[in-house]
């Protein structure tokens, strides 16, 4: 992997990990960011199926859906997170869906809050976006807390949200207001 220059972070008022590097994601990252996706924790957290082939997250960031921002999140030369956000159109143009997550291994290091500081610093600071929203299953207390900690509040429960690990799991829909 070549060597990266190391960015400052959008908002002043963040900082990343020693050794981090948040940067735009690209479809020369597919491989490692479809290796990550398949590991258990973060899949349990997503909508993702398991065994998502790189050539799915290829596509994706070759054609992203309207105008959305991927980042992901390098640490030991390797992607260890990632983050995306996807502006609605028309009426709900002033809105964007934020998805997120991080590789096991890198948990509980800082990583999942540098993303999501950057997004909702791109959000604020340069989109002029009033509402972000996300939907969180229930039982992921850590990830509930992160949100929490940068002004999501839960606005409803979704019901039988998803299908995971054999039983239906309910979600939180969560949104941030400016």
């Amino acid at each position: 992997m070549q060597q990266l220059t190391k960015p400052a972070p959008v908002s002043s008022a963040s900082s990343w990990p020693e050794g981090l590097v948040i940067r735009p994601s690209t479809p020369a990252d597919a491989q490692q960011i479809a290796d990550f996706h398949n590991l258990p924790g973060y899949r349990a957290g997503t909508l993702r199926l398991p065994y998502q082939p790189a050539e799915d997250v290829r596509k994706t960031l070759e054609q992203p859906r309207g105008e959305a921002i991927s980042l992901v999140a390098v640490m030991d030369e390797i992607i260890v997170g990632d983050i995306g956000l996807v502006r609605a159109t028309g009426r709900r143009a002033h809105a964007a869906t934020v998805g997120m997550g991080v590789h096991d291994a890198y948990q509980r290091r800082g990583i999942g809050r540098a993303l999501l500081g950057e997004i909702v610093a791109i959000a604020d600071d340069w989109l002029d976006l009033r509402r972000l929203e996300l939907a969180v299953f229930c039982d992921n207390k850590a990830a509930i807390g992160l949100y929490q900690s940068f002004g999501f509040e839960t606005e409803g429960v979704y019901r039988s949200y998803a299908f995971r690990s054999g039983a239906y799991v309910d979600a939180f829909a969560m949104a941030r207001l400016r």
